[in-house]
């Protein structure tokens, strides 16, 4: 018998998928469309969000009526290209240039202080003609492609559980983000969600939990001092712990009461499409971090059950992408994305309805303001891309699970035919 005639069958097209991955090939298949229908939806539920409250935001910054519209549909369009772009290039792609995105990364930080502007405390923007840029949203990015690139190459050496080689440096970019941007940047939202996002991709990748614990006592540390060390922050931890007081205009309390304010007087059904009030002038920030109580407002308490069933699927397609990725590289990817939407989505939701301190977090795909939106959608992106070649866990015959994953192994077809394929390499 040849060995053309030894060979499971195989179509061209799917001969022509296949993808190099190290030594190994992986056979790129459908990928996750349910992940792009759940951001499109969001997406959608933010513009029209962004639009309904438009006169209102309008009225009081004496723009044009389309003004925060036609932005946010420039954002989505910049996002949907930057999505496009990393879907198009192969994820390992990113470990060549990580270099250079480290370097502009750290740039960017740096350039927000001397250049940017100063906003609720925080120095976060670089503005630039009529655009501006948040040097935070690409400092995410980077973490996570450095992250699971150190992670997937310490399981690689076996050096996952080495203090000196992974718990250190470890620390050591701790550290650095609470310098950069929790101190040079005043930006402590962001440096949670940083926090949240490594601490998850730890946890995927098995680091040791008393190394976990340990890292969590140096962030703790470092959150106290970080809060008493600021009277803005200090001001905020009281509203929190004191809902009701200084809820006057010129008050600390006034956003936090307002937005519950927002999220009450929607009731079950909400006061119907373009109907709220918060809108004009009332609610601070709320195209950006307080738009989950304008939402609210308008559709309810059963358009938030809605909105925030959405954010679970999103979640749980991630978590299978995650699950099925095919090598631990692309998996802390998944998981450092999954840690960044899902951290933000509770930190917002939760400091508008009373069960967190306000921070300036966005909510992801639903708040106004392109540098987050472009940036959620291009790490979004990268997982689509990984989704491409997701894998099964493989079984015989008859159904059983089979013996080593990175053997040639049999997996049954939709009409009940086996083929054989390769599943990559998981180191």
């Amino acid at each position: 018998m040849s060995e053309r005639q030894r060979r499971p069958y195989q179509s061209r097209a799917a001969t022509q998928s296949y993808v190099k991955n190290g030594t190994e090939l992986l056979r790129k298949h459908r990928p996750d469309y349910t992940l792009l229908i759940i951001a499109a939806l969001l997406l959608s539920v933010g513009l029209i969000t962004i639009y309904t409250i438009s006169p209102g935001l309008t009225q009081s910054t004496h723009t044009s009526a389309s003004y925060y519209v036609v932005k946010q549909l420039i954002a989505i369009g910049l996002g949907l290209v930057g999505f496009a772009l990393v879907v198009y290039f192969p994820v390992e792609t990113w470990q060549k240039y990580l270099k250079p995105l480290l370097i502009v990364s750290i740039g960017a930080a740096l350039a927000v202080r001397v250049v940017g502007q100063k906003v609720n405390g925080a120095y976060r923007w670089i503005q630039f003609g009529g655009f501006s840029f948040q040097a935070v949203e690409l400092i995410k990015f980077t973490l996570i492609i450095w992250l699971a690139t150190f992670l997937a190459q310490k399981i690689k050496e076996g050096k996952l559980t080495n203090s000196s080689s992974t718990l250190k440096p470890l620390v050591i970019v701790l550290l650095a983000i609470g310098i950069v941007v929790a101190g040079i940047q005043s930006d402590l939202g962001s440096t949670g969600v940083m926090v949240i996002m490594m601490a998850i991709m730890c946890f995927v990748a098995g680091l040791p939990l008393k190394r976990v614990a340990l890292i969590g006592g140096i962030v703790v540390i470092g959150l106290v001092i970080a809060v008493s060390s600021s009277s803005y922050r200090r001001d905020r931890l009281f509203t929190f712990l004191h809902p009701t007081q200084n809820c006057q205009t010129t008050g600390t309390g006034y956003q936090a009461c307002q937005a519950i304010i927002a999220v009450g007087s929607g009731g079950v059904l909400g006061k119907g499409l373009a109907k709220g009030v918060q809108d004009f002038g009332y609610l601070p920030e709320s195209n950006n971090d307080s738009i989950f109580a304008v939402y609210a407002e308008q559709f309810g308490f059963i358009g938030s059950v809605i909105l925030i069933s959405l954010f679970l699927a999103l979640f749980i397609r991630l978590r299978n992408i995650m699950e099925k990725a095919p090598n631990n590289y692309t998996r802390f990817i998944v998981a450092g994305v999954l840690g960044w939407i899902a951290a933000q989505t509770l930190i917002n939701i939760g400091a508008m309805i009373g069960l967190l301190p306000l921070k300036g977090i966005t909510l992801p795909l639903i708040s106004y303001g392109g540098t987050s939106l472009i940036f959620v959608m291009i790490a979004l992106g990268l997982v689509f891309n990984i989704s491409y070649y997701t894998t099964e866990r493989a079984t015989d015959e008859e159904g059983t699970i089979k013996g080593n994953e990175n053997e040639n192994i049999t997996m049954r077809r939709r009409d009940g035919r086996p083929y054989r394929t390769h599943l990559g390499n998981r180191t």
